[in-house]
């Protein structure tokens, strides 16, 4: 059983529970909070929405997590903000009024979600104003799904809220004290069970090599759907979302290339102003990258580590020439990305190491980055096929071409074909006919429930197509943008 200490709307709280019980499970099973709803167990819908905020006195804010899926144990020494807590003294919060006034909810079993992402996205207004651009808007509410209004008087209420007066809750300055603040320990209740929460990569790397049959878990967006949708047991946990080293993300030089270690801990929303700065294409594909609830939580190096072929991170790692540094007991190695995948789900990680870091090279200043997502649903969904295009052109000539897809083979791949038709060549149609019958030798995909081997084959080749009409337009977008507005 893990001890964990937290804050609940304020209120100091002292939970005993096993590893694996989710926040959702804590709230309503255990503490009979029961405003927090569950809706799909799976972080798509998100009814279960709920805002996590740090203690320390530097860090102030609060992020939406989904309840469902995030393990309880990661509340240690944490604010958690719920439903409950955002009415104070009979004065609703400015979230909740706007979305009475604007009519914006119905049957009202997703409301209690969509207030608690509206309550980050106002937190984060009045302590940062700025405009509200439909783009932030959509990131906000893009991890809520509601079947009964229609999202109008939904953003209506969002748009409409900080007009609304706001008098700051006494519980946003609730702390806990040092004996409560202190982390969990290691717990074991017999051989069948095991749960850690280390903070440092020494401590870490000694529990790996204690009980190498324990998950790893992060921001556990991946790993708690063996719990909730396969009812697996997860008794056997070291939580690393503690691990001061795995937090960083530091500028640096690795074989004679600058570029950035990127701690595997350091989850998706903080890496976004570095991506905006130095990879824009990539940070756009962040966007769609599940729900802001899911990149508030979730790891590049966990999507590496899951080592799925639909990942959607490892392609876009493979053509940037990206790095991994595994690390164990005795020292750490570091090997190029796509010498780490071996195959299905098998990787080159050993059973006494973890990813401690991701080394992303500084992409030349005359290099051009494509990234192209193919998935049912624009946003929060999982890829049938994913395309990342690095390459150069010089008088019309194309120089270091790196094709990787996700969906279309057991791991995520380069297509090694493709791109040596297109290295050294003119930007022409000849060139890319012979890419695309390329991409039938590097490639010979499965059929699953997102596509047909011939649909993804299909669409592989019209990826390189689009390739090839953005080449010949480079100052207009050949197809609708995933965010235009």
């Amino acid at each position: 059983m893990a001890t964990i200490a937290f804050l609940l709307n304020g209120i100091p709280q002292r939970c005993e529970v096993s590893p694996d019980t989710s926040i959702l499970t804590l709230l309503r099973e255990h503490l009979a909070e029961t405003g927090t709803k569950e809706g799909c167990a799976s972080g798509d819908c998100g009814a279960c929405t709920v805002a996590i905020g740090e203690l320390a006195a530097d860090i102030q804010g609060f992020a939406s997590a989904n309840a469902c899926i995030t393990p309880a144990h990661q509340l240690q020494g944490k604010h958690l903000v719920t439903v409950e807590g955002l009415a104070k003294e009979g004065h609703l919060h400015p979230a909740q009024e706007a979305m009475i006034n604007c009519h914006g909810s119905q049957c009202g079993f997703c409301t209690p979600g969509i207030v608690m992402s509206l309550f980050t996205l106002h937190d984060e207004l009045t302590q940062r104003p700025a405009p509200l651009t439909p783009e932030r808007l959509e990131a906000t509410l893009g991890g809520n799904l509601c079947r009964c209004t229609g999202y109008r008087p939904i953003r209506e209420a969002a748009l409409r809220m900080n007009d609304l007066p706001f008098k700051r809750p006494q519980w946003y300055d609730a702390a806990l004290s040092e004996a409560e603040c202190l982390p969990s320990l290691t717990a074991a209740t017999d051989a069948s069970s095991f749960f850690a929460q280390p903070q440092s990569l020494v401590e870490l790397t000694q529990l790996r090599q204690a009980a190498p049959q324990a998950r790893l878990v992060a921001g556990g967006t991946d790993l708690w759907l063996e719990s909730t949708q396969r009812l697996a047991q997860l008794d056997q946990l070291i939580d690393i979302s503690r691990v001061a080293e795995l937090l960083t993300v530091e500028e640096a030089t690795l074989e004679r290339q600058a570029g950035w270690w990127i701690g595997a801990g350091v989850t998706y929303t903080k890496l976004e102003p570095l991506f905006n700065k130095h990879f824009p294409t990539f940070a756009h594909l962040l966007h769609r990258l599940g729900s802001q609830q899911i990149r508030n939580r979730g790891t590049m190096g966990g999507n590496i580590a899951n080592a799925s072929p639909i990942g959607d991170t490892p392609p876009v790692l493979l053509v940037l020439g990206a790095y991994v540094e595994l690390t164990n007991t005795y020292g750490n190695r570091c090997i190029a990305l796509e010498d780490f995948f071996l195959d299905y789900k098998k990787t080159a990680l050993a059973a006494n190491e973890v990813i401690s870091r991701i080394f992303i090279p500084q992409a030349p200043k005359d290099s051009q980055l494509r990234i192209w997502k193919l998935s049912k649903r624009r946003e929060d969904d999982i890829s049938a096929v994913l395309g990342a295009f690095s390459y150069r052109v010089e008088q019309g000539v194309l120089h270091d071409v790196r094709i990787a897809f996700g969906g279309m083979a057991a791991i995520p791949k380069r297509a090694q074909a493709a791109e040596k038709a297109l290295e050294g060549s003119n930007i022409s149609v000849e060139a890319f006919r012979a890419a695309q019958q390329a991409l039938e030798v590097d490639f010979q995909p499965m059929s699953d429930v997102r596509g047909s081997q011939q649909y993804r084959q299909q669409a592989a080749k019209n990826l390189l197509e689009r390739l090839y009409l953005s080449l010949l337009t480079p100052d207009q977008e050949v197809m609708l943008h995933a965010y235009a507005h």
